[in-house]
Parts: C-alpha cells; sequence; structure tokens
C-alpha cells in the first residue's frame, strides 16, 4: 500500500514526506478519486455501504455527510486521527460500513468538509459503485 500510495503522490506533484493531515495534503487526492470515495457491496442478503476510502483519508477532513436516496442526511463519524500518521489506518475493531436492506441504496451523497472549509460534494448512481 505505501509503495502504490507513492506513486500516486509523486504523480500529484505532492512530496513523498506528506503527512495527510490537513486539507491541503489530502484534498488533491480525494479530489483525483472521487469515484473511490464509497462503495456499496452486496453480501449476505443486505446492501452494505462502505466508506473505507474516506476513512483512510479522514485527517483534513472536517466532516463527512451522506444521504441514501435523496433522503436525510447522516454524519459519518470517523476515528480520532493520530498526529503524525502517514496516513490513516482504520482501527482493526472498526466497521466503516453501514447496512441497508438488499437492493435499497440507488443514488447516495457525499458531502466533505475540509478542515479549511472547502466543500466538496458528490452523487453517486448505485451502478457506478458497486464491487463484487
Amino acid at each position: 500500500m505505501k509503495r502504490i500510495l507513492f506513486i500516486v503522490l509523486m504523480g500529484l506533484g505532492l512530496p513523498a514526506a506528506a503527512q495527510f493531515n490537513s486539507a491541503a495534503e489530502v484534498k488533491p487526492i480525494l479530489q483525483m478519486t472521487k469515484a473511490n470515495w464509497i462503495a456499496v457491496r452486496e453480501y449476505d442478503g443486505q446492501d452494505l455501504l462502505y466508506f473505507t476510502h474516506l476513512e483512510v483519508f479522514r485527517c483534513g477532513l472536517e466532516r463527512i455527510t451522506f444521504a441514501v436516496n435523496g433522503g436525510q442526511p447522516y454524519l459519518w463519524q470517523t476515528p480520532p486521527c493520530e498526529g503524525d500518521e502517514t496516513f490513516s489506518e482504520i482501527p482493526v475493531d472498526r466497521l466503516p460500513y453501514v447496512v441497508y436492506p438488499l437492493g435499497s441504496i440507488a443514488t447516495v451523497r457525499v458531502q466533505l468538509i475540509y478542515d479549511d472549509g472547502t466543500i466538496d460534494d458528490e452523487v453517486f448512481e448505485r451502478a457506478a459503485v458497486m464491487t463484487p
């Protein structure tokens, strides 16, 4: 993972020593990887809505909200950032997904508020974020 991350950083023109603890460091990556912000997986008769990518780059974000099928927005609670990590690992006891009834997720709107106050907002269609 660290080798892939280094290659991505070099392609973005970011220094390999970046700590990913501020909007200036995570925003370019998150803007280029919007298609990976979330994922939907059908598993065991349920839809699982994953936030794994956003959890890894959570430092530099003030808030993550999401709404399914145009419904009420919910706050996605993330673990605290651990200071000077190279990137933020997801704690092993944390499940980075929400469970919904099978086939119930049609669209998901995700809004990121960075620690510099800027906002990114995206709506994802189910087919675009489905994983096998």
